[in-house]
C-alpha cells in the first residue's frame, strides 16, 4: 500500500510516495521542519529496488532532457520527472543510503524548477539578521559553516551548504533549506530579503571588497549548483546569475575565524 508525505523547499512543495513505509519514516526524520500539509505540485511516485550491482551509470550525475522527460542518473538512483504532467519516479538502490539518494534527487529537481524562474542553488551558506538575509559563498573549507557557527544568538541559520536563491518582487529571497553541510542539521524553514553576497576567504583580519558586476557574475557562476547540459537551461542559469548580481551586493570577504567578523558584515 502506497503512503506519501509532501517535503517543501523554497515554497515547493513535493509529494513523495512510497509503499516503503521505513523509507518515509526516515524521510521524515531527514527533513524535520520541511515536512508540511501543503498540496504538493511537483508528485514523485517513490519506489525503493534493493538489487546487487548499481544502476548502470557512472559516479557523477548525469542530468538530460528528451521528449518532455527529465532524467538524473547516477550509479544509486535513477529518476524522471516529466514536468508538463506533474508526475515522476526515483528507483533507488542500497536500503542504507537511500535517504542520501533522495536528497540528491531533490536538489537536482529544485535546480530544474529555480532555473526558468531565475533562481538557482548556490554553494554557500545564508542566515537572517535584522530581517535580511545574508549569503556566504565558496568552495569546501573556505568557511561556510565557519562564519554561521560564529553568528551571534540574533542570527537564524537558513543554511551551512546549500542557498536556496530565486527572485521576489523588486528584489531576491533566500530561503532555508534542510541540505545541511557540516554543521549537521537542517536550516530554519523560513525566508527573507537577500541583502548581500560573500564571497569567502580566510586571512589575517577582516576585510570586504565590492566586486563589479562582471566579476561577481563570474565568481557566482562558478559556485552555483546545476548538473544538467541541456542549452536552454544553461542559457537561464547563465541570465539568472547575471540579474542577481546587477541587484544584489557581492563582496570579497576575507576574515579571521572570530565572532567580530559578523559586526563588519552588518
Amino acid at each position: 500500500m502506497m503512503s506519501s508525505l509532501v517535503v517543501e523547499i523554497g515554497g515547493y512543495p513535493v509529494r513523495l510516495s512510497s509503499a516503503d513505509s521505513g523509507l518515509l519514516e526516515s524521510i521524515c526524520a531527514r527533513y524535520a521542519g520541511f515536512v508540511t500539509d501543503t498540496p504538493a505540485t511537483v508528485p514523485l511516485n517513490m519506489t525503493i529496488q534493493v538489487v546487487g550491482e548499481p544502476i548502470p551509470g557512472t559516479e557523477a550525475v548525469r542530468v538530460t532532457r528528451s521528449g518532455g522527460c527529465w532524467r538524473f542518473d547516477r550509479q544509486a538512483f535513477h529518476a524522471e520527472w516529466f514536468p508538463a504532467g506533474g508526475r515522476g519516479s526515483i528507483r533507488q538502490v542500497q536500503v542504507d543510503v537511500r535517504a542520501n539518494s533522495t536528497d540528491s534527487v531533490l536538489r537536482i529537481l529544485h535546480t530544474l524548477l529555480l532555473a526558468p524562474q531565475g533562481g538557482f542553488l548556490l554553494h554557500a551558506s545564508s542566515a537572517v539578521r535584522n530581517g535580511s538575509a545574508f549569503a556566504f559563498s565558496g568552495v569546501s573549507g573556505a568557511g561556510k559553516t565557519t562564519i554561521v557557527r560564529l553568528a551571534p544568538p540574533d542570527v537564524t541559520t537558513l543554511t551551512d551548504e546549500i542557498s536556496y536563491i530565486r527572485p521576489q518582487g523588486d528584489g531576491y529571497q533566500a530561503f532555508g533549506t534542510p541540505f545541511a553541510g557540516d554543521l549537521g542539521r537542517n536550516g530554519a524553514n523560513i525566508s527573507a530579503p537577500l541583502k548581500e553576497i560573500h564571497l569567502l576567504a580566510q586571512g589575517p583580519g577582516n576585510k570586504r571588497e565590492f566586486l563589479s558586476t562582471s566579476q561577481a557574475a563570474a565568481a557566482l557562476l562558478r559556485n552555483i549548483l546545476f548538473f544538467a547540459t541541456d542549452p536552454e537551461y544553461v542559457r537561464m542559469i547563465f541570465a539568472a546569475a547575471c540579474r542577481a548580481v546587477s541587484s544584489i551586493p557581492v563582496y570579497r570577504l576575507t576574515f579571521s575565524p572570530t565572532a567580530e567578523i559578523w559586526e563588519a558584515i552588518s
